[in-house]
Formats: C-alpha cells, sequence, structure tokens
C-alpha cells in the first residue's frame, strides 16, 4: 500500500507492535517519536519547521499528539506526489481518524495491527489453547517472558489514567474502572446499557460514551447483529467483546490457567478468541469483511456470520472437544432463510485435529487462520 498512496496510517492498541512492523517493513526510513517531549514540543510549536526536517520517508510515531500536522501534511504530499511519502502511527483511533478524515482523506491507507495470532505465536512456542487464552496475545508478554500478573494491572492502570484522559474528560475513573470489570462479566453477550447503568448507578448515555472510548482506544467492541431480509423476530443488540483474551482474564480475576480451565466463563473467552483470531488475519492480509451474529426470538442462534458480498460463514464456537448434535444442527439455521447466499459452515473446538464434513467443517483451535479466509 505504501507503493500506492503518498501516507500509510498503522493504528491499533498499544504495544501491539506498531513501531516494531513499521521499522521492519521501512528499514530506509527515519524515525520520531511524539512520545518524546522535545520531540512532540516542537511538532507542536513549529509544524512547518518540524516537517521541513522530517520531510519525506518518516515514520512518525504517536502522530495524534500533534494533530497540527496533519493539514501541513495534506499540502506536502499533494506537492510531491511522493508513495510513501509519510507512515503515521498511533493507538487512538478516535483522534486519528477524525483528522485523518478532515485532512487527509483519499490520499492515505488505513491499516490496524492487532496482537499476536496463533500461528506467530507458534512460531515462538508450543501453548495450550487454556495458555494462550490467559496470557493473551501482546507481542512484549511472550519476547520478554512477562507473566501475565504482572503486565496487565499495569497496562489497564496506564490506559485509565492516561489514555482515558486525553480521549474525553472521565471525572470519576474509580466509576469508569468498575465499568471495565462489570463489561468482562458480560463479554460475549448482549450489551445493554440501561442495565450496566443501573448496576453502576449512572445513566445510560454515559455508558454509551464510555464504550466508545473503550472501543476507540482498542479495548472493547462491539459485534452486531444480523437481520437485513429476514424475520422482525431477531434480536437487534449488539454483543460485546475484548481486543485481547489475556486482559479479559485479568478483568475477571482469573489468576492462573487452571482457574480458567473451571471458569464458568471459559466458553465466553473462547468465543472471543475465535473471533479475534479472524480479525487478526483478515486485517493482517487487507481482507474487507463484515462480522455479524445471528440470534432470532426462540434463543436459537449462530455465534458468528462472517459476509463477504453472498458469501457468508456460519461459525459456530465451543469451548470443547465433543462435537454434539445440537452444534452442527445450530449452522445450518439460515439455510432455508437465505437460500440465495453461499453458506459455509464452521464448527470451531479444542480438538487438535481438523475434520472436513460433507457439509461442515469441524475446525481445530490452531487452524482458524489457516482454514477460514
Amino acid at each position: 500500500m505504501a507503493e500506492k498512496f503518498p501516507v500509510l496510517v498503522l493504528t491499533g492498541p498499544r504495544q501491539s507492535g506498531k513501531t516494531t512492523l513499521a521499522k521492519m517493513s521501512f528499514p530506509n526510513y527515519r524515525y520520531v517519536s511524539l512520545e518524546n517531549p522535545q520531540n512532540l514540543e516542537f511538532a507542536l510549536t513549529d509544524p512547518k519547521g518540524f516537517l521541513a526536517i522530517y520531510d519525506q520517508h518518516v515514520i512518525i510515531d504517536e502522530v495524534q499528539n500533534a494533530p497540527e500536522l496533519f493539514s501541513y501534511i495534506q499540502q506536502i504530499v499533494d506537492e510531491s506526489q511522493l508513495t510513501g511519502h509519510y507512515v503515521l502511527s498511533g493507538s487512538q483511533n478516535f483522534l486519528l481518524l477524525e483528522k485523518i478524515t478532515q485532512s487527509l482523506a483519499g490520499r492515505v491507507y488505513i491499516m490496524e495491527l492487532l496482537p499476536l495470532c496463533h500461528s506467530e505465536i507458534a512460531q515462538k512456542l508450543t501453548t495450550t489453547i487454556e495458555e494462550e487464552l490467559f496470557n493473551g496475545s501482546y507481542p512484549r508478554l511472550y519476547n520478554m517472558d512477562i507473566a501475565p500478573r504482572d503486565f496487565y494491572p499495569g497496562y489497564i492502570k496506564t490506559y485509565v489514567e492516561r489514555d482515558v484522559r486525553t480521549i474525553v474528560n472521565v471525572q470519576d475513573l474509580k466509576l469508569f474502572r468498575k465499568l471495565l470489570s462489570l463489561l468482562a462479566h458480560h463479554a460475549g453477550q448482549l450489551f445493554n446499557a440501561s442495565e450496566l447503568a443501573k448496576k453502576l448507578a449512572t445513566d445510560s448515555k454515559t455508558i454509551q460514551r464510555w464504550l466508545s472510548i473503550l472501543e476507540t482506544s482498542y479495548i472493547a467492541f462491539t459485534l452486531e447483529p444480523w437481520y437485513r431480509n429476514l424475520s422482525k423476530r431477531v434480536v437487534k443488540t449488539p454483543k460485546l467483546y475484548f481486543y485481547d483474551t489475556g486482559l479479559l482474564c485479568n478483568l475477571l480475576g482469573i489468576k492462573s490457567v487452571e482457574e480458567l480451565i473451571t471458569s464458568p466463563y471459559k466458553g465466553a473467552i473462547f468465543e472471543n478468541y475465535v473471533l479475534l483470531e479472524l480479525m487478526k488475519v483478515h486485517k493482517a492480509t487487507g481482507k474487507q469483511v463484515d462480522y455479524f451474529f445471528w440470534r432470532d426470538s426462540n434463543q436459537n442462534e449462530i455465534d458468528l456470520l462472517v459476509v463477504e458480498g453472498r458469501n457468508i460463514q456460519c461459525i459456530e464456537m465451543k469451548a470443547s472437544q465433543t462435537i454434539r448434535s445440537e452444534h452442527i444442527r445450530a449452522l445450518h439455521y439460515l439455510d432455508d432463510l437465505i437460500p440465495d447466499a453461499e453458506l459455509s459452515h464452521y464448527l470451531v473446538n479444542l480438538s487438535d485435529e481438523t475434520q472436513q464434513r460433507s457439509e461442515e467443517t469441524i475446525l481445530s483451535w490452531k487452524n482458524i487462520g489457516n482454514s477460514i479466509k
């Protein structure tokens, strides 16, 4: 994309590896970080002077800290007509995209880098599914051999005390942290702002506003229901997920792999993991798909639909090695409702081997990224 667009933007969660990827992909580019106070002051007080020095083939990290740069970058790339002129990176998606849509529309390609997927972790070590769920997938955990109990509390504290205050003025940080914990207990469930507001003694507008903060800073996100062209007797409320299962386990108070194995939340955490694995592969390959779930008023449900035009992948996720007839039956709920679609059916579970059947694929958690594309 850097050979086609003047500006490449790399965004994603903090500590997902954006800086490392940018430096490895563009080894001949100069690098400057706006986390550095001196660099930031220079960029804020004299943006033209800053860009006169960092004029082309530059990686500018945490660029959202100096939004004044965007309009000047627009002028520079319009005059130069160079592709790959700038690589910009940042972890606060809301601030980044707001400025990009204002100043760099049509000149920029945006990429999202999520933490490691299973195939990347497997290059370094052998893990069980429970270990991956519990550890999460931030590179530093594996690169520096850091225990989750040492990594995530600091990650959450830094996020709440720095990023949240930067994005929007949250007065009651203690209440915000309570919301984080409460949302973790609702992962994989329908998101009901009114119900959460009652539990926190606040209003639903505040919950919705705080959820938007969590979404734009890559902590949590919602999965929309799929109800187009179908009966009105379907659920139209989104479900809630987190961008990392290790962070989710920490917020749930799960302190070890052994605790996770017997946790009542294991199924929801595994469901979250499968969705993330697919998102990581699709984002890494630039594939444009939409994700939904489907549930009707009789509680019939398909965990995940991956929609690409007429092609729809129906996916069930079960945190067990046992294949039950109801799991297979659930995969086919939509077969007669949308006969004009090209449907494929996958049951992802904890088995080590993938099994191809005539109408379904029983898919090992290890093969998600290789088999569902």
